[in-house]
């Protein structure tokens, strides 16, 4: 019986998420496998967060293309973004968090084309007026990013109700947390 490569990958992504620490024996007895054939696909933990990521990295453009940024006001797009990557928020929460995909000449090539997408949505916002000019586009990219792991976070310790997320993260990144003055 062939290996379900996607299945041991969701699997793996799930237990990461909630054990960033988990190890290659408990990944392959959560996957319903043993570690020798967990290792023959997978010959370690990097090759396996590096699968991780490329699973992230199609989650995230399939979310970016869900989310039909190009149409309507960019805080909508915004939102409708946020929405649609919720699925995959555990994962990127957890590469997120691994170092090692983001340092020196080896980043792949999907996290530069995402960045650009979620930038240029920003800088479109800005162009609109929608957005505060104050705030570059690259930072208000990332602070999405500290967002989603935030909110994923919050939503595997029970701290969130997950029909939460995306109201509480599209919100405080469009309003900001400064409480105004009702006109």
């Amino acid at each position: 019986m062939p290996l379900d490569r996607d299945h041991v990958l969701r699997t793996a992504a799930a237990l990461l998420t909630r054990k960033s620490t988990a190890t290659m024996d408990e990944v392959a007895k959560a996957a319903g496998i043993s570690r020798a054939t967990l290792h023959r696909h997978f010959a370690g933990r990097d090759a396996l967060v590096r699968a991780l990521e490329a699973l992230g990295i199609a989650e995230c453009e399939g979310a970016l293309e869900r989310a039909r940024l190009d149409e309507g006001p960019a805080t909508e797009g915004v939102r409708r973004l946020v929405r649609e990557i919720e699925p995959a928020a555990g994962l990127l929460a957890f590469l997120y968090s691994e170092n090692q995909l983001f340092e020196g000449d080896g980043q792949n090539a999907g996290w530069e084309r995402i960045d650009a997408r979620v930038t240029a949505l920003f800088r479109c916002g800005q162009d609109a007026g929608e957005f505060r000019i104050d705030l570059s586009p690259a930072w208000l990219t990332e602070a999405l990013y500290g967002l989603l792991a935030a909110g994923a976070w919050s939503v595997l310790d029970g701290k969130v109700a997950r029909n939460d997320f995306t109201f509480m993260i599209a919100e405080l990144l469009l309003g900001g947390a400064l409480r105004r003055e009702e006109s």
